[in-house]
């Protein structure tokens, strides 16, 4: 729901509000009626915040939360007189980088700081549509998708910040990988005795996986090969998804990874776009680990692997969503005559 305090005695003009953090502020000034405005748009991580100041007065604050779904902040103010007719104040994106705004009165267009550009671009966007955030259900929904696996995700990350660790302190990666594949053999162990999802519903598929790991660090006693263990290994499970993408339309893959996504999607195209992803990745690790040292290939694959996998995977998600819209069912309607 939107929330909006109109502010009745006024306020000195300031920079500071309650939204929590703000990435950028966008400002805009304009004259009507003998009386100066200026409105301060500003985006947060969780929410947009709208502010108008009269006169230097702050006369109205508006604060939309981005789980409520995006739309342009509208804001009504009276005229100078009742002559005047009502001031409506709305701002809009007219590209993902720009904001504009529009001012009417009497349903005149007054002002605009952007004039012949559509400052709906955001709300008719097809990419901002498909955000989880835009349906509070579907909020809701991934709200719960994320407390069922939260803890394999968890888990994930605290294998990765063990092999970061092993590996800095015994400056070898062959034993970094061996505690690692050790570790997550334990993870198998540890989820035969407890409720939460500790393997993120790929229980068998990561069981072989690590054992893949364990005898790849094992067999091949190299620093190097260590390095490419992501690559290779990468290699074969992109191979299987595109497997399941082309021959068994996402069965065992894309349905498993459905259960992740905030909303329906196409699992012939989630598997695909999940061995694109796959090779991607492996190539990206292997430009690391052949151009660059060895120290900064283990930050990048502690830090800097993950963002750029989850990118990815949006891209993906994407992808795999308007697979869906492309199987829904044309409805003919055909025109009766009384």
């Amino acid at each position: 729901m939107r929330q909006s305090r109109g502010v009745a005695n006024g306020a000195e003009a300031d920079c500071t509000g309650e939204l929590e953090i703000a990435i950028w502020t966008y400002e805009f000034s304009f004259e009507l009626d003998g009386e100066r405005f200026r409105v301060e748009f500003a985006v947060g991580l969780q929410s947009y915040e709208t502010r108008v100041y009269r006169n230097a007065v702050l006369v109205e604050e508006q604060r939309e939360p981005f789980e409520a779904g995006y739309a342009n902040p509208t804001i009504g103010l009276p005229g100078r007189d009742a002559d005047s007719g009502e001031i409506t104040v709305e701002l809009g994106y007219v590209n993902w980088r720009a904001v504009a705004i529009e001012v009417h009165q009497k349903g005149a267009l007054v002002y605009s700081s952007h004039p012949d550009r559509d400052i709906h671009y955001a709300e008719k966007s097809s990419l901002l549509k498909a955000l989880p955030t835009q349906d509070p259900d579907v909020a809701r929904q991934a709200a719960e998708r994320w407390e069922r696996n939260k803890y394999s995700i968890y888990a994930d990350i605290g294998l990765g910040a063990l092999f970061f660790v092993a590996g800095k302190l015994t400056g070898d990666l062959t034993v970094a990988a061996l505690l690692g594949a050790a570790a997550g053999l334990m993870l198998v162990l540890v989820q035969r005795f407890v409720r939460v999802d500790l393997l993120g519903g790929f229980a068998v598929f990561g069981t072989v996986m690590l054992l893949v790991s364990a005898l790849f660090s094992l067999a091949f006693q190299s620093e190097f090969m260590v390095q490419m263990k992501s690559t290779i290994l990468g290699v074969a499970t992109a191979l299987l998804f595109f497997g399941d993408g082309l021959f068994r339309g996402g069965a065992y893959f894309g349905e498993r990874m459905q259960r992740y996504m905030p909303a329906p999607v196409s699992v012939s195209r989630m598997a695909m776009g999940l061995g694109f992803l796959g090779l991607f990745m492996a190539g990206a690790n292997y430009l690391v680990a052949t151009l660059f040292s060895e120290d900064f290939w283990l930050t990048y694959t502690t830090f800097l692997d993950m963002p750029l996998s989850i990118g990815g995977a949006y891209a993906v998600y994407f992808w795999a969503r308007a697979g869906v819209k492309e199987q829904l069912p044309m409805v003919s309607v055909e025109a009766k005559n009384p």
